[in-house]
């Protein structure tokens, strides 16, 4: 992993999470907010979402399956990667992940902790893809999120759920190097 990607990661505790314009507004406006991750869109305007996030001089990272018009395949990663200025993608997808990595994006594998054999799977699948990162819904497990830094070896970000302060301390406490949060107001903490 880029060293460089991983400090401002790390040096940023608190990532907007963008899911309407409105949100990407606001937080290119926001000095303290470093790492956008984009949340919504289209194959029409992504181009000009992360523009508009790069122009603001900070990090964007596309959640690559819930953009409008773009199939899980590894041609969708390709257009990310020559049709826009994106730094990584976030995926529930490896094979994604893979070939994001050929094309030297950065990588975010999102993983839905449902129950013990979601938790079991983690360790697999990242065997098999090696993402830069792994971002763990929801973000309210401490106790899940200190057990899978330990084992996995990986930078973890907790998401999902994240409403207070409180819960980014406890995330923090237990081994994520950072949260990442549509709430506005829990961007500004």
């Amino acid at each position: 992993m880029d060293q460089r990607f991983y400090d401002m990661i790390e040096a940023n505790p608190v990532i907007a999470a963008v899911k309407n314009d409105e949100g990407l507004e606001e937080c290119c406006r926001l000095e303290d907010i470093k790492v956008i991750f984009i949340l919504y869109g289209s194959i029409c305007n992504i181009g000009a979402i992360v523009k508009k996030i790069k122009d603001a001089d900070k990090i964007a990272l596309v959640h690559i399956d819930l953009i409008n018009g773009l199939a899980s395949k590894e041609v969708a990663v390709n257009f990310i990667r020559y049709n826009t200025e994106a730094d990584g993608i976030i995926t529930t997808k490896p094979m994604l992940i893979k070939r994001a990595k050929e094309l030297g994006l950065h990588t975010i594998l999102r993983v839905f902790l449902l129950d013990s054999m979601a938790y079991q799977n983690i360790e697999k699948e990242i065997a098999m893809v090696r993402p830069d990162i792994i971002e763990v819904l929801p973000g309210l497990m401490p106790k899940v999120i200190q057990r899978i830094t330990k084992n996995v070896r990986i930078p973890v970000i907790a998401g999902g759920l994240i409403s207070e302060k409180e819960d980014v301390v406890a995330a923090l406490g237990a081994g994520a190097i950072s949260v990442s949060t549509t709430n506005p107001s829990v961007w500004l903490m």
